[in-house]
């Protein structure tokens, strides 16, 4: 379940106001927010690495590896790559949209297999430059449709064998999406109140109107506030709130590792 982004800016205006510290504005606060979550996102990738290399409890909802893997599941999702044989090197480019038709922008990607008409699906393999053109000098090692092999450079898929294009089959990539920024949409009320508008955001409407809730886990919501406070006590110009806010992520993260 997501983070309501409504919830999340009245609980930081209401800690802000309280002693008449200072205000941010709907775009700062969006700006913020869109900052705040994408390190909390960037911050999975690190914290399963870590966990990764030290023992797990087998104690229900209490592996941490299978916890953060939860969060990042949000952002799982997979797409079709194009072929594209326009230059004199033909390639495979990186979806834009995934499978449920969503536009998606690619944090990191995961396997890639190539389904071919008639047959089932093959995990091609990730190649280093080097490697990738030097098996192809032995026919012992070259690749072929049943192993094939990929390099990635420059967001461009290279596929061996040659053989693979777009007309013998498809070329599926699973990968982890960038989250989308949240947005506390809102409309001025006839005294130059700032109204939330809980419609939801559209991307295909011009102007764009509505808001969109943070894609976080609910469980972060806490996290979130107060990664959001910390930076707006630069904007207002508090010491004191960035302190407060720095200390409690940094006790929240001590507490996640120990």
């Amino acid at each position: 379940m997501a983070v309501n982004i409504n919830t999340v800016y009245q609980t930081v205006l209401l800690i802000l106001n309280k002693e008449q510290r200072g205000y941010i504005t709907p775009q700062e606060f969006n700006d913020i927010a869109t900052q705040v979550q994408l390190e909390i996102f960037e911050k999975y990738f690190e914290d399963l690495n870590q966990q990764l290399r030290v023992p797990q409890t087998d104690t229900d909802y209490s592996d941490r590896i299978l916890n953060i893997d939860e969060k990042m599941s949000i952002f799982k999702t997979s797409g079709i790559s194009t072929y594209d044989n326009s230059t004199s090197y033909p390639f495979w480019s990186l979806p834009s949209v995934d499978i449920f038709s969503q536009n998606v922008e690619l944090s990191r990607i995961g396997v890639i297999t190539y389904q071919p008409t008639n047959g089932e699906p093959t995990e091609i393999q990730r190649l280093q430059r080097n490697d990738f053109y030097n098996i192809e000098k032995s026919k012992l090692t070259k690749s072929t449709e049943k192993f094939p092999t990929y390099l990635l450079e420059n967001s461009r898929i290279f596929i061996n064998p040659k053989t693979i294009d777009n007309t013998s089959g498809s070329i599926n990539i699973d990968f982890i999406r960038t989250p989308l920024s949240p947005i506390w949409g809102f409309t001025v009320g006839s005294l130059g109140q700032y109204i939330y508008d809980f419609t939801q955001f559209n991307d295909n409407v011009f102007p764009n109107t509505g808001s969109r809730d943070f894609e976080l886990d609910s469980n972060e919501q806490t996290n979130i506030i107060i990664r959001i406070l910390k930076y707006s006590g630069v904007v207002i110009n508090d010491p004191a709130i960035v302190q407060a806010a720095t200390q409690e992520v940094a006790k929240k993260e001590i507490n996640e590792k120990s």
